[in-house]
């Protein structure tokens, strides 16, 4: 992500469109702010360095959709599938969102950031998240299976269960406090 703000970078905004009947006109978006839009389906669109801001993308379709140094803020994307997006330069940054449900399955996620958002129930199986970057998200039935969590920080985040014996926790860390959710499987009492 880059360090220019919004106002420097992104001239162009499109404020308070629905395309919940249409999809955008353009095949690819570049440096654009989304303000209080509601969407679909983005399928086959590329979008590039934008800013997606109070807007609405629950159960939008993504397929082959590019997703490359993107931030939404504030934004709904209920079951969201992104393992349908392109993988290539696959960079996003999440602030303040809801992302229930949401499907990460076998996606890269190196370059995401999630901060203070809610993603209750989302699908991380197979997904690598060994580079990823977390502060305060709740991960409530958040599913981890065979998943990257090599290295992960979750000492700001909460709500997890997580089978360390069929994800890769080497070098992750969590709070002592938290301990409770890597042995839910084993189903022991913690006192």
């Amino acid at each position: 992500m880059s360090d220019l703000s919004p106002e420097t970078k992104h001239l162009e905004s499109i404020n308070n469109a629905d395309f919940t009947d249409r999809k955008p006109s353009e095949s690819a978006y570049e440096q654009i702010t989304f303000n209080n839009c509601t969407f679909s389906d983005l399928s086959g669109i590329d979008f590039i360095d934008c800013i997606f801001k109070n807007c609405n993308l629950s159960n939008a379709l993504l397929k082959n959709c590019k997703v490359s140094d993107i931030q939404f803020i504030n934004c709904k994307l209920l079951g969201v599938n992104f393992s349908e997006t392109k993988d290539f330069a696959f960079a996003a940054r999440f602030e303040e969102c809801i992302l229930d449900y949401a499907i990460f399955e076998r996606k890269k996620l190196n370059k995401t950031t999630f901060s203070k958002c809610k993603i209750h129930g989302a699908d991380f199986t197979q997904a690598d998240l060994s580079k990823c970057k977390l502060h305060d998200c709740d991960f409530w039935d958040a599913v981890f299976d065979n998943t990257n969590l090599a290295g992960l920080d979750f000492t700001t985040s909460k709500n997890f269960t997580i089978d360390p014996t069929s994800n890769n926790v080497k070098k992750a860390k969590f709070l002592s406090s938290d301990l409770a959710g890597l042995l839910t499987r084993f189903d022991i009492i913690i006192k």
